[in-house]
Parts: C-alpha cells; sequence; structure tokens
C-alpha cells in the first residue's frame, strides 16, 4: 500500500506516515524518516507497554519485580527511552488479509529490552480500502490488527500492551481549534493528580455525556485521560480480536468537513488533545506546537500489571497471543 491507496507506512515503528483523505494528510508526519528521532511519538507503534506504568516499576512478574525507566516524571511512558516506535522493524511484506491486500511488519524484541523480561515477536498488520457510503463519497478504510507472542524462553511470562499513536488534525490549520469530538462514553479511570496513574475507580468524566458533541478549541477542554468501553474486567480477554469492534470516538470539523472514526476492539483508549506537542520544523513541514494533533490510543487499563484485578490484560505467558484490532475510518462529505 501506498500514497495512491491513501495511506503510506514507514519501517521505523510501522509508522503510519499519511492517511490521505480527499486531498489532506490527516495524520502529523515528514515526508522523510530522518526528523521521526525527534518527533514525539508521530504515528509510531508503542510497545511494550503503552501508556504509564507506576513508579516506573513491574511490582510482580516471574516470581520477582522489574525496574524500568522513569521517562514520565516518576513513572514510566510508552515503552521507555526509545520504546518500539524507534525500531526498525521487518517489512513491509505484501499479504492478503481475509481477501483485502495488506502489509505486514514485524519486530522482535529480546530479552531485557527497556527492562523488560522475555524476549517477544510483534506482527503489525495494515489493510486498507473504501468503503461506500449512500452519500456517494467513499470513506477510507484502515484496519490495523496486532499480535504479540512470547517466543523466548527466558521467562515464564512477561507484560504487553501496544497501540498506535498517531496525531491526526482535521482543522487544516496549526490547531486542532474547530473540530468537534463525540465519545461513546463518559465512563474513564479516575485519576487523583497530574501524574495520570488510576486510582482504581471508574467514574463519569465531568462535563461529558455520551454521543453529545465536545468542541474543541485552541486551548480548551483538555483531555489525557483513559476512557472505559468495557468495564467487565474480568472477562476481558488476553487477544480481544474476536470480539466485538465498537466505535469509541469520533471527530469532525465544519469547516473543512473532514470526518474520522474510531473502532477497536480494546476496552479502553486514551483521548489526547496534544498540549505537549513539540515538534521541530523539517523542510516544508512547519514546525508543531501545542494541540496540533489529537491523539485516539485504543489498549488495555493503564498501569494494568500492577492492578491486580486488571493483570490479566495484558500478562502474556508462553504459548498464548496477545492481539487486538483497530479501525479508521476517514472522509470528507
Amino acid at each position: 500500500m501506498s500514497s495512491e491507496s491513501g495511506v503510506k507506512f514507514l519501517p521505523t515503528g510501522a509508522i503510519i506516515q499519511e492517511l490521505n483523505v480527499a486531498g489532506h494528510n490527516i495524520v502529523l508526519g515528514y515526508p522523510t524518516v530522518e526528523p521521526y528521532a525527534e518527533a514525539p511519538f508521530f504515528g509510531e507503534t508503542i510497545g511494550r507497554v503503552a501508556n504509564r506504568i507506576g513508579d516506573a516499576k513491574i511490582e510482580s512478574l516471574n516470581g520477582k519485580s522489574y525496574e524500568l525507566a522513569a521517562n514520565n516524571g516518576p513513572n514510566h511512558l510508552h515503552g521507555g527511552l526509545q520504546g518500539w516506535g524507534k525500531k526498525i522493524f521487518k517489512g513491509p511484506e505484501l499479504v492478503n488479509r481475509d481477501g483485502k491486500e495488506g502489509v505486514l511488519f514485524t519486530y522482535l524484541s529480546p530479552d531485557g529490552e527497556e527492562g523488560y523480561p522475555g524476549t517477544v515477536q510483534l506482527k503489525v498488520w495494515y489493510t486498507s480500502w473504501e468503503e461506500a457510503q449512500e452519500s456517494g463519497t467513499p470513506k477510507l478504510v484502515l484496519e490495523t490488527e496486532y499480535e504479540v507472542e512470547l517466543t523466548g524462553t527466558e521467562v515464564d511470562e512477561t507484560v504487553v500492551n501496544v497501540t498506535n499513536h498517531s496525531y491526526f488534525n482535521i482543522s487544516g490549520g496549526p490547531t486542532i481549534e474547530g473540530t468537534e469530538v463525540t465519545l461513546s462514553t463518559p465512563k474513564y479511570l479516575h485519576v487523583a493528580d497530574a501524574m495520570l496513574i488510576p486510582t482504581g475507580k471508574i467514574e463519569d468524566f465531568p462535563g461529558v455525556e455520551a454521543d453529545k458533541a465536545i468542541v474543541l478549541g485552541a486551548k480548551e477542554p483538555q483531555f489525557d485521560h483513559a476512557f472505559i468501553v468495557d468495564s467487565d474486567t474480568a472477562n476481558i480477554p488476553l487477544d480481544t480480536r474476536k470480539g466485538p469492534l465498537r466505535k469509541l470516538v469520533g471527530f469532525s470539523h465544519p469547516a473543512t468537513k473532514l470526518h474520522i472514526d474510531f473502532f477497536s476492539t480494546e476496552p479502553a483508549f486514551q483521548f489526547y488533545t496534544g498540549e505537549h506537542i513539540n515538534a521541530a520544523a523539517h523542510g516544508d513541514i512547519q514546525a508543531r506546537g501545542p494541540r496540533a494533533g489529537f491523539c485516539v490510543e485504543p489498549s488495555r487499563y493503564i498501569n494494568a500489571i500492577n492492578v491486580p484485578e486488571w493483570r490479566n490484560q495484558v500478562l502474556l505467558k508462553r504459548g498464548q497471543i496477545w492481539g487486538a484490532k483497530t479501525v479508521y475510518k476517514a472522509w470528507k462529505s
């Protein structure tokens, strides 16, 4: 797949480089790979564990604890100092996925990488196609599927939580101002402070109603929270791909007429309005600052490995498969 089909990727981090809708590339990125080395997670596959691990420590795994890099205050964020998004993947390999043309990227993460135990293999499939609409304007669909297996013999278990960290901008301007967002749920993992580690409670987010549009301004409202679409924590499978593909959130912009909807089999999603974006200019690409884009990161619960009631979501043992699926649908009306 290439820009002719609306999407373009890079082997570094299996990055989503372009997602073109009616002549608009709606993901933040660069035309060459070099500036991604300093970019804040633009388009990256995030692992071995997405989001935060409290106090940068896995409290109990393989009968011991593991110290990780504290790269977000006292916490561990997005796989460490150089997570999977900065690694060179094998691929793209052209594949047939359920009758559609796709590409496969693979990455072998060695035992001890970023402090994580066990050698694991990651597979990332991207498949894109056009979906007809009654209005006559087709939707561009991009399906991402993840699969992780503990292939090494060093340990009996490890921890996995993979997502993509693309930033989206459908305003056509320097910020996401004017974008309308509709969340499928007001339920979120309650946090007590700016460190954003969940307290364990699931509550309604103040001011958010399910399926009611919120307009994003140049500075407010701000989001960097994990919303919950499946609170049946005891029954969330390690491989969610056979479960329902649920709509998480939808975005539209009245001026550009651009839209994007997010679907996933995952039980949660981080919604982030990009307050900390700081990306340098490169060639014809201008610098990007706060709120230049928004993120939707489908995933498991934050810090799940350290919460007994949640750890089944992320605990991968030998012989098991961790899996997830996410779908973007984007179009211009």
